[in-house]
């Protein structure tokens, strides 16, 4: 069904730019205190319950360069699939974390807690997921994408299950590289191109 147009229009995008590390990460930027603390500079305190790990990876263009200007959001459950503000939720996971590329190796490191399954309205439980933002020079709209991991169960997750090239799945899956260690690498466009989400 098409929406109809005819009322609150779309706004135009524009380029993230290379400036979007001076507005959402100063310090990154070379600008430390800018602001008195970062928003968003880890999605765990002290004392969060549940398995502390690690997620490595890049964001890959279309030539397979390894962007090294990519800023990163991510928002996530706690370890009990809850989110901050829902009765019982871990008060030491705040669940958003802003991060970037190394500028030299295009690669970036988010350190969390693994989150548990999320209920949802459908009667079927979304399988432990982060959701990601990514914006870079040349991006003319954020992207909006999850990681799943593979030593999850991944079935008959509501978002998973909706993919209708199955093949693609794969492409949301971190792959465990360690002990409380994985791997998740973004590819722009071209083969092995990531599943992004129009959210």
């Amino acid at each position: 069904m098409v929406q109809p147009l005819d009322h609150q229009p779309e706004t135009p995008s524009q380029t993230a730019g290379p400036y979007v590390h001076i507005g959402l990460m100063p310090t990154y930027a070379g600008n430390a205190g800018y602001y008195d603390q970062e928003i968003g500079v880890s999605p765990i305190s002290d004392g969060a319950q549940g398995e502390v790990i690690e997620i490595v990876g890049s964001v890959y263009d279309g030539t397979g360069w390894a962007l090294r200007d990519a800023l990163i959001e991510s928002w996530q459950a706690d370890s009990a699939g809850k989110f901050p503000g829902q009765d019982g939720a871990d008060p030491a996971v705040s669940g958003h974390c802003r991060f970037a590329a190394d500028a030299v190796t295009g690669e970036f490191t988010l350190r969390t807690v693994k989150p548990g399954r999320v209920p949802s309205r459908y009667g079927r439980a979304f399988a432990p997921h982060i959701s990601l933002w990514v914006v870079a020079r040349g991006i003319n709209i954020g992207l909006q994408t999850r990681i799943y991991f593979e030593d999850e169960d991944n079935e008959g997750d509501p978002l998973l299950s909706r993919i209708e090239q199955r093949p693609r799945v794969d492409t949301l899956i971190a792959r465990k590289i360690g002990d409380g260690k994985y791997r998740f690498d973004i590819r722009l466009q071209g083969e092995g191109e990531t599943v992004f989400l129009d959210i």
